[in-house]
């Protein structure tokens, strides 16, 4: 690196772990979790506030179109370089010179990128028969013009385990685009408010991050000596492309078939949904991924590992969706208004499929940490296939037969997810079912006894009923656990309060 440019901290070859790291590395994790995932969880807090007041003041329409246009961005997003960003977490040689090579092709990818979406725009408004369509697109491409100064910074601080500055820049920007989106929908900017929040969101991120990371670094163009880490990217980007695919299917299919307002619904009871699994589990898989990564270079086994965090997970998504399906319709009521009420039985469905996709996405970082992508690949491939045609089937229904499609997409894509991911970090169904039972029978209790309230119990208010009936399925799974499963409560408090010497990544 040329004199003049300040490189990032401590760029160097990562050696073997040893025992007497142990109980260090698993203090780090815990560190990183607990900033990821903490301050997503504070980020979001603040971005649902903003939502519930914005969705009293917008329209659903507004909702349609904006995920008209995001389809358009998240189709061309697979290819920002984000993946390869990432492997500058897994690989066990970096340099300042192998850095720059990632950096300069960042720049180029997605310069790219929002020239492609601003010249195209026109088409994607012809595709939904929806001329403002390509005004929300050409102000989106800027979106593309900020990911190289968010992923790279933010990709050196995750191989080094250190997200406390990631959470609070990310807080920072949840504040910036949550203000924007209110001001903007107060003002009757319509779907312009969410459009101008989002980018808002992204310049505060990159801004933040470039500060948090020191990374003022050369862009290098020239690829030599780079290809390992083009490869792994390659292959990630590959997954991206399928990912995009599966997940994006079901807008692009139900935006010719359902006009705005059916649209808007699903799409906003989809966002509701999806706050767990889109939230909380990409901040885990990203310490995840960091963690196995370095346990793999000093030759640990993954499998142990795996279970705990899939357990660990498990444990706050499956009661969060259950108990979601059980309340929705005081939720809906409480939380959006009465111009709402038709999103009630699209969350509570969309809800009950929701752990399966879960247990689903916890499980790629295990295997791309051994430097496995491939199998990343193939599930990705798979969910390619599986989710548009469940979605052409289940279109014909309208929102609810989207719903239904997700009841059959997300158990096969998570079973063959399974099959494929287990036998390579030498875990059996069998010890995958032992980590997960005890969530399960949590769950069926928690449900039988609220499903019993509510039907011998009737409150006037939906406030008090949902805060009545959160409190009680709470209780009883809490309940389940200490007088079940105690042991595994004792673990996991242990390992909050530091007293386990056992690195946990999740």
């Amino acid at each position: 690196m040329d004199a003049g440019h300040t490189q990032p901290d401590s760029i160097r070859d990562a050696g073997p772990l040893d025992g007497g790291h142990d109980s260090a590395f698993a203090s780090r994790v815990r560190s990183a979790v607990v900033w990821r995932w903490g301050t997503q969880v504070a980020a979001q807090i603040i971005t649902w506030a903003s939502t519930f007041l914005v969705v009293r003041l917008l329209d659903p329409s507004d909702y349609g179109l904006f995920a008209m246009s995001q389809v358009v961005v998240t189709a061309l997003a697979f290819l920002n370089g984000q993946s390869f960003a990432t492997s500058i977490v897994q690989t066990g040689h970096l340099d300042d010179r192998r850095v720059g090579q990632v950096f300069g092709m960042l720049l180029l990818a997605n310069v790219s990128l929002a020239a492609i979406q601003f010249l195209s725009a026109p088409l994607a408004a012809a595709y939904f028969d929806e001329p403002i369509v390509a005004d929300l697109l050409r102000v989106q491409a800027a979106v593309f013009l900020a990911i190289p100064f968010i992923a790279l910074p933010s990709e050196w601080l995750a191989r080094e385990l250190q997200f406390r500055k990631q959470g609070q820049v990310n807080m920072a920007s949840a504040i910036v685009g949550a203000l924007t989106a209110l001001l903007l929908a107060w003002f009757g900017w319509g779907v312009w408010a969410l459009i101008y929040a989002g980018l808002s969101i992204f310049y505060a991120r990159a801004i933040g991050m470039m500060i948090a990371a020191r990374f003022w670094i050369r862009p290098i163009f020239d690829p030599r000596g780079a290809w390992d880490l083009f490869t792994y990217g390659g292959t990630l980007t590959l997954c991206q492309l399928f990912w995009i695919i599966q997940s994006q299917s079901d807008v692009v299919i139900a935006g010719r078939l359902l006009d705005t307002h059916a649209l808007g619904l699903y799409t906003q009871a989809l966002f509701l949904t999806l706050i767990v699994t889109a939230r909380f589990i990409p901040p885990i898989n990203e310490v995840a991924l960091a963690a196995y990564s370095e346990l793999n270079r000093g030759g640990k086994p993954l499998g142990p590992y795996f279970l705990k965090t899939v357990r660990l997970v498990m444990m706050v998504c499956a009661p969060i969706y259950v108990g979601l399906a059980l309340v929705s319709e005081n939720a809906i009521l409480v939380l959006m208004g009465d111009k709402w009420t038709e999103l009630i039985p699209i969350v509570a469905g969309l809800a009950l499929a929701m752990p399966a996709f879960a247990l689903h996405l916890i499980c790629s970082p295990v295997t791309n940490a051994m430097g496995r992508p491939r199998v990343y690949l193939f599930t990705s491939v798979a969910g390619a296939v599986i989710f548009p045609c469940v979605f052409l089937w289940g279109v014909q229904g309208g929102e609810m037969g989207l719903v239904h499609a997700w009841w059959i997409g997300a158990p096969l894509l998570c079973a063959v997810t399974l099959t494929v991911t287990l036998p390579r970090i030498a875990v059996s169904p069998f010890a995958l079912l032992s980590a997960v039972s005890p969530i399960a029978l949590a769950c069926a209790a928690m449900a039988t006894v609220v499903l019993a309230a509510q039907h011998l119990v009737t409150i006037d208010s939906p406030f008090f009923e949902l805060a009545c009936h959160a409190a009680i399925g709470a209780a009883v799974y809490c309940a389940t656990f200490w007088f079940g499963y105690r042991s595994l409560v004792e673990e996991t408090w242990a390992l909050v309060r530091k007293r386990d010497t056992t690195a946990v990544p999740a």
